[in-house]
Protein backbone atom coordinates (compact mmCIF):
# COMPACT_ATOMS: atom_id res chain seq x y z
CA UNK A 1 0.00 0.00 0.00
CA UNK A 2 1.09 3.51 -0.64
CA UNK A 3 1.68 5.92 1.89
CA UNK A 4 -0.83 8.22 -0.22
CA UNK A 5 -3.34 5.31 0.12
CA UNK A 6 -2.61 5.38 4.21
CA UNK A 7 -3.00 8.70 4.46
CA UNK A 8 -6.12 9.19 2.45
CA UNK A 9 -8.02 6.96 4.48
CA UNK A 10 -6.66 8.15 8.11
CA UNK A 11 -7.91 11.71 6.84
CA UNK A 12 -11.20 10.00 5.56
CA UNK A 13 -11.59 8.25 9.33
CA UNK A 14 -10.26 11.67 10.66
CA UNK A 15 -13.77 13.64 9.32
CA UNK A 16 -15.98 10.55 9.59
CA UNK A 17 -15.20 10.62 13.50
CA UNK A 18 -15.43 15.14 13.71
CA UNK A 19 -19.07 13.84 11.82
CA UNK A 20 -20.05 11.82 14.61
CA UNK A 21 -19.16 14.24 17.51
CA UNK A 22 -21.02 16.82 15.52
CA UNK A 23 -23.95 14.60 15.42
CA UNK A 24 -23.51 13.73 19.30
CA UNK A 25 -24.00 17.28 20.08
CA UNK A 26 -27.04 18.07 17.77
CA UNK A 27 -25.44 19.66 15.12
CA UNK A 28 -27.22 17.95 11.95
CA UNK A 29 -30.75 18.37 13.27
CA UNK A 30 -32.95 20.51 10.97
CA UNK A 31 -33.03 23.85 12.53
CA UNK A 32 -34.88 27.07 11.66
CA UNK A 33 -32.06 29.27 13.16
CA UNK A 34 -29.20 28.03 10.76
CA UNK A 35 -26.73 31.18 10.26
CA UNK A 36 -22.98 31.38 8.97
CA UNK A 37 -22.33 30.76 12.91
CA UNK A 38 -23.97 27.56 12.95
CA UNK A 39 -22.79 26.64 10.03
CA UNK A 40 -18.92 27.26 10.44
CA UNK A 41 -19.00 25.79 14.13
CA UNK A 42 -20.46 22.97 12.34
CA UNK A 43 -17.60 22.56 9.55
CA UNK A 44 -14.59 23.42 12.39
CA UNK A 45 -16.18 20.50 14.52
CA UNK A 46 -15.82 17.60 11.97
CA UNK A 47 -12.58 19.15 11.05
CA UNK A 48 -11.31 18.66 14.94
CA UNK A 49 -12.27 15.28 14.50
CA UNK A 50 -11.16 13.32 17.49
CA UNK A 51 -10.15 15.99 19.10
CA UNK A 52 -13.79 16.67 20.10
CA UNK A 53 -13.68 13.58 22.74
CA UNK A 54 -10.70 15.05 24.29
CA UNK A 55 -12.22 18.38 25.45
CA UNK A 56 -12.38 20.57 22.01
CA UNK A 57 -15.44 22.73 21.36
CA UNK A 58 -14.80 25.07 18.48
CA UNK A 59 -17.54 27.91 18.31
CA UNK A 60 -17.45 30.08 15.08
CA UNK A 61 -19.14 33.58 15.52
CA UNK A 62 -19.73 35.39 12.16
CA UNK A 63 -21.66 38.96 11.82
CA UNK A 64 -23.04 39.84 8.44
CA UNK A 65 -23.76 43.28 7.61
CA UNK A 66 -28.02 43.38 6.38
CA UNK A 67 -28.57 44.68 3.28
CA UNK A 68 -29.28 48.31 2.90
CA UNK A 69 -32.89 49.04 1.87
Amino acid sequence: MRAGSIGGVLVIIWLVLGAVAAFERGYFKDDSDASCAKAGTVIITVVAGPLNWLGVNPKITCDIPEPSK
